[in-house]
C-alpha cells in the first residue's frame, strides 16, 4: 500500500484525473495553491549486482525511463515548470536510487491508463509508477511489484458536511464520478441508493462539490486525497473505502531479477520511515491517516 525533504512550493493545478479503474482524464483551468510538496533525497546505490535485462540496458544509456501520472495532485503530478511531484514520484524516485540511479537520471515519462500495458511491455519504460492496480488479468500481461498502497473508492466531501460517514450514507444525496469509472458503477448499484452525476472530468466533479451541486465525489481514495490536499479548509476524505485496489510498480513481465530489486527496495523504504515521510508530505496534506503497508510483500 503505501530523505531529508526539500520542499519547494509548487502551484497546483486543479487537474482531473483518471482513475485506476478506467475513465478520461483533463485538465481545469482553477489553480489554487496546493501548499509545499514533499521532495525526498534518497541515498543512491553503488553498483547493485542484479541480473536483470531491463536494468542492465537502462545503465548502458544512463538513464532509467519511468512511466508515471502528471494529473494527480499530490500523486503523480506534472506542474508548469515541468516537475513532477507527488506520492507515486517519490516511490519511483526510491526505487531508483536503490537500483543505482540519481533523481538526475531518471526521465519520468507521462502515460496514460489505456496504454499502460502496450507500454511496458514494449520497453517503452523500464517501470511504471501511477496509480497501477495489480489484478490478475493485468498480471498476464506485466509484472508486479507491490502492493506499495492499498487504495479503495471512497468519498470527497466539503468538510463541513458531517451527514455522509460512508458508502451506506449517501442514499438520496448527489454524488459524482466520471463517466465509465468504477467506482461510478459501484456507487450506482441499488443498495447505496444515490443520485448519480456523470463528468467526463475529476476536476469538473470537484467543482460541482464546491459549488453545492452535489455532495460528494468518488473515485480511488488516494486520488481524493490528493484534491483534499489542495483544499485542506474545504475538503475532506471521509476514510471509509468501500473497494479494494492494491497499487504495484508495473515492469517487463519476464525480468523476474528486476522484480525482486524493486520488491526489496520498496520494503527497505518502508522499513527506513522514507515511505512515511514522503506519505505524510503528500497525500497525507489530506488529513488522511497513515497507514504502513504490510510487509514482506508478496512475491509473484
Amino acid at each position: 500500500m503505501r530523505k531529508t525533504a526539500a520542499a519547494g512550493a509548487v502551484v497546483l493545478a486543479l487537474a482531473a484525473t483518471a482513475t485506476a479503474c478506467g475513465g478520461e482524464s483533463g485538465a481545469a483551468g482553477d489553480k489554487p495553491a496546493g501548499g509545499d510538496v514533499f521532495s525526498g533525497d534518497y541515498k543512491v546505490a553503488s553498483a547493485p549486482k542484479i541480473d536483470s535485462p531491463v536494468l542492465k540496458k537502462a545503465q548502458q544509456a544512463k538513464k532509467l525511463v519511468i512511466g508515471v501520472k502528471a494529473d494527480q495532485p499530490f500523486l503523480g503530478f506534472k506542474d508548469t515548470t515541468g516537475k513532477y511531484s507527488g506520492f507515486d514520484i517519490e516511490i519511483a524516485k526510491m526505487v531508483a536510487a536503490d537500483l543505482g540511479f540519481s533523481e538526475k537520471q531518471i526521465q519520468f515519462k507521462t502515460i496514460d491508463s489505456n496504454v499502460r500495458e502496450t507500454t511496458i511491455s514494449n520497453g517503452q519504460v523500464d517501470y511504471y509508477v501511477g496509480t497501477y492496480t495489480i489484478n490478475d488479468e493485468r498480471k498476464k500481461q506485466v509484472g508486479f511489484a507491490g502492493p506499495y498502497y492499498t487504495a479503495g473508492a471512497d468519498l470527497l466531501v466539503r468538510k463541513d458536511d458531517k451527514s455522509i460517514t460512508g458508502a451506506d450514507s449517501v442514499r438520496g444525496k448527489k454524488v459524482c464520478s466520471i463517466v465509465g469509472s468504477t467506482p461510478l458503477q459501484e456507487i450506482k448499484k441499488k443498495k447505496y441508493g444515490a443520485v448519480t452525476s456523470q463528468q467526463s472530468k475529476y476536476s469538473d466533479c470537484v467543482k460541482n462539490l464546491l459549488d453545492g451541486q452535489v455532495q460528494a465525489v468518488t473515485t480511488d481514495d488516494a486520488i481524493l486525497k490528493g484534491y483534499a490536499a489542495q483544499r485542506p479548509q474545504k475538503l475532506r476524505v471521509v476514510g471509509k473505502p468501500f473497494t479494494k485496489e492494491p497499487y504495484g510498480v508495473g515492469m517487463d513481465k519476464t525480468d523476474k531479477a528486476l522484480r525482486n530489486a524493486i520488491t526489496d527496495a520498496l520494503e527497505a523504504h518502508i522499513k527506513n520511515g522514507d515511505y512515511k515521510k514522503a506519505y505524510d508530505g503528500t497525500l497525507g496534506k489530506s488529513g488522511s491517516k497513515f497507514v504502513a503497508p504490510e510487509t514482506p510483500l508478496p512475491r509473484y
